[in-house]
């Protein structure tokens, strides 16, 4: 039991690193004003949300599988994957 507990506090500890990292795209400075692609906003949102996404949806499936340690790998590997994404649609 103190594994999945272990685990899941290392995956909540990934997902505010990917948020904070996410924070570095939305906070790059404009050179110009124009229109943000539809790949850059699919990317900021991806990194503001992406990771807090995969977060909760790696809870559910959690709770409803009930392979809570497994579920906790993948649902690290998600959120990083979200926040790579986010910032190669969107970098800064």
């Amino acid at each position: 039991m103190l594994t999945v507990v272990v685990a899941w506090l290392a995956v909540v500890a990934v997902c505010l690193a990917a948020v904070l990292l996410g924070q570095t795209a939305r906070v790059a400075p404009r050179r110009r004003r124009r229109r943000r692609s539809r790949a850059a906003r699919l990317g900021l949102f991806l990194s503001l949300s992406g990771p807090w996404l995969a977060l909760l949806a790696g809870a559910g499936v959690g709770a409803v599988t009930g392979a809570w340690l497994s579920v906790a790998a993948a649902t690290a590997c998600g959120i990083v994957a979200a926040a790579l994404a986010g910032l190669t649609l969107r970098p800064h």
